[in-house]
């Protein structure tokens, strides 16, 4: 249930909105400029990922036997010395 407060709250942003011309609102200066900000992040993003991308080394394994040879190398590797 609303409370009086509510409901005049309500009533009173109703009657402001009815005030507008539909016609007539546009998001102005700051809708702009949060596009405009929106729109750069996303360029930075795109720019960055496309440098990490290049980074990437990946070659595929082939379905051969091969894939074991990872794993038997791991194994045989020396420990690490601990003083």
């Amino acid at each position: 249930m609303m409370s009086a407060t509510s409901t005049l709250a309500l009533t009173h942003f109703v009657t402001l909105a009815d005030s507008f011309d539909k016609n007539k609102v546009t998001p102005g200066v700051l809708g702009f400029i949060v596009f405009a900000v929106i729109g750069g992040a996303v360029w930075l993003l795109m720019k960055s990922m496309n440098k990490h991308m290049k980074k990437v080394d990946f070659e595929e394994q082939p379905e051969g036997g091969e894939a074991g040879t990872t794993a038997s190398s791991a194994a045989t590797a020396p420990e690490p010395k601990t003083s």
